[in-house]
């Protein structure tokens, strides 16, 4: 979280998703020093669990694999289009 925090620019906003195991600590005098906004929230992962689990049982898509696909940063759009559309699970993106 404080590296998050650290490379977010003045002014911006940081937002995070899932429950962080443990509790996260967020430095205030970052917060207030850049004038940063956090956000957060659970993820909806069970509306997808039905549809997973038969993929994983089928042997269509391995749960141990976290990024599906690798593309260059300058395709962070595509990367998101393909995510939303379930074309990807996770698009690794690469400077």
């Amino acid at each position: 979280m404080e590296q998050a925090l650290r490379s977010t620019r003045p002014g911006g906003a940081l937002g995070f998703v899932g429950v962080p195991a443990g509790g996260a600590e967020i430095p205030a005098g970052v917060l207030f020093a850049k004038n940063i906004a956090v956000s957060g929230g659970a993820a909806s992962t069970r509306l997808y669990i039905p549809e997973l689990l038969e993929d994983v049982l089928a042997g269509t898509i391995d749960p141990g694999r976290v990024f599906d696909a690798v593309l260059p940063l300058e395709d962070a759009a595509e990367a998101y289009r393909a995510m939303d559309e379930r074309r990807s699970i996770k698009v690794m993106l690469r400077p």
